[in-house]
């Protein structure tokens, strides 16, 4: 068996150091693997898996999702969340540096992309804070950790992902995920508020005031934004709708909000509808690939012999949960996070049910994991995006972005510390949406 595990890894790196695609690399690796080790018709295992995949109702949302936040991506959002948001935050300890963490906060509740919403804030407020005089190095740095949100903050398209995988609810994923996102929120403000406080000259200084009226104004701005969230999610968790049915709400609403403030052109909605369609093919070809892969690895029967080597170990809950935020912090290194998930899952998934965690707070878990990965050098999305917008290198945007690594870091153990904070919305909610 020991034989079989080398080789899985030796194929994985040698198909994804040529070049070849991840799910297909997965399909790759899976397929020589069954044809080396075991007489099971490759072909029709592979067959049956795509179907499997294309044809599960709750992968319908997916690209729903996907097309609701790229018609907002194609709008006037990020201008408005800033001008909106910023009325409001003037007066606290960092002042608009917490507009990035607010912005990619509410962006990512109708992207589900922790890229998509990095990008769409960036765009406005990076620029806006280096006009007003604010510390670059923190602007940057607050961004990346922010925009990491967008996988935790339902709707989550990696929720999506992961609980048809794990067959797990993804309406009480989305759940799940709503504490631990205000949660990480909260932390990431108030670090920002404490380096103004310690260090002045992060912030620039201003005595401009906001009248009653301007704040109104700013309710305006972000309002729709806010509804088309509260009732999208509000018809899942109330039981009117379920996720697929919520999503396709979602992109009626983003269309008609496009068109209420005519941003939303027929030239815009063809590029959201073709740059859904990209991604969406995307997540679905590492999903067959990834599906395939696990099935591949079953048969042989190395998810079971890792966790048995494991289990040798004697490790304690906490201890193992420790060595899965090191683990996966060091896979973000080379990979993204839907191929780290689908890659290991079939081998951590059992190891933590074991240890007495369940599985919707795994899906918590092992999600603030590869947010970290995301701002993890060299192969974090985040800091290329951050990369082609400021002009940084890759190293001077990873140590901005160090101390919003360690919050991620700290929450990951505030979760294992307290599993509550994961799952006390899912335990309430009685609902048989699915």
């Amino acid at each position: 068996m020991a034989i079989v595990a080398i080789c899985t890894i030796v194929l994985l790196f040698l198909t994804l150091g040529m070049g070849l695609w991840i799910g297909l690399s997965l399909v790759t690796t899976g397929a020589v693997l069954m044809e080396v080790f075991r007489s099971i018709p490759t072909a029709k295992l592979l067959s049956q898996q795509i179907f499997n995949v294309v044809s599960t109702p709750e992968l319908v949302a997916l690209p729903l999702f996907i097309l609701m936040g790229e018609i907002l991506f194609h709008t006037r959002l990020a201008e408005n969340l800033f001008s909106g948001l910023r009325v409001w935050i003037n007066r606290l300890p960092g002042q608009l540096l917490h507009v990035n963490v607010l912005a990619c906060t509410v962006f990512a509740a109708v992207s589900g992309s922790s890229a998509a919403t990095t990008a769409t804030v960036g765009r406005i407020t990076l620029d806006e804070l280096d006009k007003r005089g604010y510390d670059g190095n923190v602007s940057v740095g607050s961004l990346a950790g922010a925009g990491t949100l967008g996988f935790l903050i339902p709707p989550s398209l990696i929720m999506i992902v992961y609980g048809v995988i794990a067959e797990e609810s993804v309406l009480k994923l989305f759940a799940a995920g709503i504490l631990p996102g205000l949660m990480i929120a909260g932390l990431f403000m108030l670090y920002i508020a404490g380096v103004s406080l310690v260090r002045p000259k992060v912030t620039p200084k201003s005595d401009e005031k906001f009248t009653l009226s301007q704040k109104l104004k700013g309710v305006r701005e972000f309002g729709p934004v806010t509804s088309l969230i509260v009732f999208v999610l509000g018809s899942m968790y109330g039981g009117f709708a379920t996720p697929t049915e919520g999503a396709a709400f979602g992109v009626l609403g983003a269309i008609i909000i496009g068109v209420c403030q005519r941003t939303l052109t027929i030239s815009n909605f063809g590029k959201a509808i073709l740059s859904a369609t990209r991604t969406s093919s995307m997540v679905f070809l590492i999903l067959v690939g990834a599906v395939f892969f696990s099935v591949s690895l079953g048969f042989l029967g190395l998810p079971k012999f890792i966790a048995v080597q494991i289990a040798g170990l004697e490790l304690s809950a906490f201890q193992l949960i420790v060595a899965l935020v090191l683990f996966y912090a060091l896979l973000g290194t080379f990979l993204d996070g839907i191929s780290s998930l689908l890659m290991t899952l079939p081998i951590t998934l059992p190891l933590v049910l074991q240890a007495g965690y369940d599985k919707i707070w795994f899906g918590v878990f092992i999600i603030v994991t590869i947010e970290m990965a995301q701002i993890t050098p060299p192969l974090g999305f985040n800091l290329f995006i951050l990369k082609d917008m400021t002009k940084r290198t890759i190293g001077q945007i990873a140590m901005s972005a160090l101390p919003f690594f360690l919050i991620l870091c700290l929450a990951c153990l505030l979760l294992a510390a307290i599993p509550s904070i994961a799952t006390f919305l899912p335990s309430i909610i009685t609902t048989d949406v699915k």
